[in-house]
């Protein structure tokens, strides 16, 4: 995951990358001399396989400047390209299965010669194909509660103060039962301790002996390494839970604050793609509407001409006025086609 938070500049240049790798994927593809066919099949699935992980490589790009770019026009031309890839990682898939006869593909040399890892060639589900999916499963759910309000079903009303919780609300509340549990027991080990501690007092304070003095000096050496005790203890729990990944470490801290202001500015960009996309709707009706009242005119009248000059070319070339097509004909579509006379006259 990118830590920085990226800007329209940064997604322009990583479209630019995955372009320029496509053009010179296309130019391998269908060189400008034909290629005489592979005969060793060795060759032939490296040859597919290094095709495959490449086109990966430019969908997981595509993908990502796609769900990130805010630009309406832009995210169209990136929609077309990305299904393209898609389709031919497909092909490739298919072709890659026929040749091996399996599903499965080693790869291991294809990786280490593009010097990736094998996450990079995992193939992500499009987030496109999530937000869109959700906006359909929205509208089924209330075709579905209507559905169920028309038989009678009536649906179990929701508890009230409940809410789902998120990842970091669910790690405290963990937390915080972890600790609680750990803090009774601890209570419970010391109350003991002392309970301990304090019947060894008693018994030896009635021996007022020559051993007090070893006694004192046995006494400062327990509370010094109980001391130390206890700091070790604590570091050692502080470990366990980075270790766990119940607590962040110190040097996590960093990390974690670009994490979150990453998701931040993903959150706002994709906020920021659904208003430009309504101003692009808005603006492609108010467009329309505009050419029809500035040009409409102007297009009836010379499309008035046209038919005009059809009737008076068909009354030339056949002596009498033509029926106007009908609209399971064509209508005036066959009269504006690039035809003659004696062809339009002779419809259907």
């Amino acid at each position: 995951m990118r830590l920085s938070v990226m800007s329209h500049s940064t997604y322009n240049k990583i479209w630019c990358n995955a372009h320029d790798e496509l053009n010179s994927l296309l130019n391998q593809e269908h060189p400008a001399y034909p290629l005489h066919p592979e005969k060793d099949r060795v060759v032939f699935f490296q040859r597919l396989a290094t095709l495959y992980v490449r086109y990966v490589q430019i969908f997981r790009q595509l993908e990502e400047v796609y769900d990130q770019m805010v630009h309406p026009q832009k995210r169209r031309v990136i929609r077309d390209v990305l299904d393209g890839v898609m389709g031919r990682v497909l092909e490739l898939k298919n072709e890659m299965v026929e040749k091996e006869f399996s599903e499965y593909h080693y790869m291991d040399d294809v990786i280490q010669d593009l010097k990736l890892t094998p996450a990079d060639i995992e193939i992500p589900i499009p987030r496109y194909f999530l937000s869109e999916r959700s906006r359909v499963l929205q509208e089924r759910g209330k075709i579905l509660s209507q559905i169920l309000k028309v038989m009678g079903v009536v649906e179990r009303p929701k508890p009230l103060g409940v809410h789902p919780l998120s990842f970091e609300e669910a790690v405290k509340l963990i937390q915080v039962s972890e600790r609680a549990r750990q803090g009774r027991l601890r209570a419970k080990f010391m109350k003991e301790i002392q309970q301990d501690g304090e019947r060894q007092r008693r018994a030896k304070d009635r021996d007022l002996g020559s051993d007090a003095i070893n006694h004192a000096a046995l006494r400062i050496q327990k509370v010094w390494k109980g001391y130390q005790q206890r700091k070790k203890t604590k570091r050692d729990r502080e470990e366990e839970m980075v270790f766990l990944g119940m607590v962040l470490a110190s040097d996590q801290s960093q990390l974690c604050s670009s994490l979150l202001a990453a998701q931040a500015n993903k959150a706002y960009r994709w906020q920021k793609q659904a208003e430009y996309e309504e101003d692009f709707q808005r603006a492609t009706i108010t467009i329309a509407d505009k050419l029809r009242e500035v040009e409409g005119p102007d297009m009836r009248e010379t499309m008035k001409d046209q038919i005009r000059q059809w009737f008076i070319e068909c009354l030339d070339a056949t002596g009498n006025f033509p029926d106007y097509p009908e609209e399971e004909d064509g209508g005036s579509a066959l009269i504006f086609a690039d035809k003659t006379p004696h062809q339009l006259c002779q419809y259907p």
